[in-house]
């Protein structure tokens, strides 16, 4: 469930094109105007006011942002004007590029995608940026990582909720021999079972584990595996058991302690509004007895705080 809220009867793409032309013109950019007209948009309807907007002003929206825009309030908001392949396309690009390199952030944009949203940021990767994801991926990691994320955008799997129990039954035993039951890790098991098979599948083999060999599979998968493999592993095995609870976790972590990792706050919150934000906050709430909407108030200021607020809603 989206948080994202939309006029009942959306404005007219033109409308809002003048209204944001104007809140640029003169002298310093209104902003509340901006974040007012932007974040009550969802991806299609700011598709068509970019439209108009570079009909009416022959300049690119996002040109204009860039301007008028400082810090972290400007990326959020050019992230955000994107359509959801875009955004993540554009998220990975920049975790897989030279100086921003993020592994993380490439692995968990990846590995917490379903199978369809892969298939059309892979497409969008390669139009927006002229270059496959692939070869990307393939140039800048290696190893079990590298093989797990190929892997994972390249095989189309089933996102359907029926799984058959034997077979669930037979990967949890094929998990315990390549971990636990031998010395050393069998990785390419490992990578077999996690690419292959669909989120629902993965969550039974996870609790099958448990049943059968009294111990966790994120327990083995932490202790049989390192390194951002190991993060590959344990990010679909938490999307394949709540998504929501993942990225509640991820939020929080990117909130607490000294500073704020703006960068996971603005990726997390802009990817998922139009998606899960409810379900996100709702096990916020559940787990850390606090709003989301407090906690990103607490931890952010001024326009960007205000554009992030916009986007989540307040209640939990």
């Amino acid at each position: 469930m989206a948080s994202l809220t939309v006029p009942p009867a959306p404005p007219n793409p033109r409308q809002d094109a003048i209204d944001l032309h104007k809140a640029f013109k003169g002298f310093g950019c209104d902003s509340t105007a901006v974040i007012n007209i932007l974040t009550h948009r969802d991806s299609v309807q700011c598709g068509y006011i970019q439209q108009e907007y570079r009909a009416m002003y022959h300049e690119e929206l996002s040109q204009r942002i860039s301007s008028e825009l400082s810090g972290n309030h400007k990326k959020a908001m050019l992230l955000w004007i994107l359509d959801p392949a875009g955004r993540d396309a554009t998220v990975l690009r920049e975790a897989l590029s030279g100086d921003t390199m993020d592994l993380r952030a490439a692995t968990e944009i990846i590995c917490s995608r379903t199978p369809s949203q892969l298939q059309i940021m892979k497409q969008t990767y390669l139009a927006r940026f002229g270059t496959y994801l692939e070869h990307d991926i393939g140039h800048h990691t290696s190893g079990d990582h590298q093989k797990i994320l190929l892997a994972y955008v390249g095989i189309p799997r089933y996102e359907g909720p029926e799984v058959d129990p034997t077979i669930v039954t037979y990967d949890a035993k094929d998990l315990y021999k390549a971990g636990e039951k031998r010395l050393g890790t069998d990785e390419k098991t490992f990578i077999r079972i996690f690419t292959e098979r669909s989120w629902a599948h993965i969550a039974s083999v996870s609790s099958a584990y448990h049943h059968m060999y009294d111990r966790k599979l994120e327990k083995v998968i932490k202790s049989e595996t390192s390194g951002n493999f190991a993060f590959a592993l344990l990010t679909i095995l938490r999307c394949a058991e709540s998504p929501a609870k993942y990225f509640a976790k991820l939020l929080r972590k990117s909130m607490k302690g000294l500073g704020t990792d703006d960068k996971t706050l603005i990726r997390v919150v802009v990817t998922r509004t139009e998606i899960d934000m409810q379900y996100i906050k709702a096990e916020y709430f559940k787990k850390y007895k606090k709003p989301l909407a407090e906690a990103i108030n607490s931890e952010t200021s001024g326009n960007y705080r205000t554009f992030l607020l916009s986007l989540v809603g307040h209640g939990h």
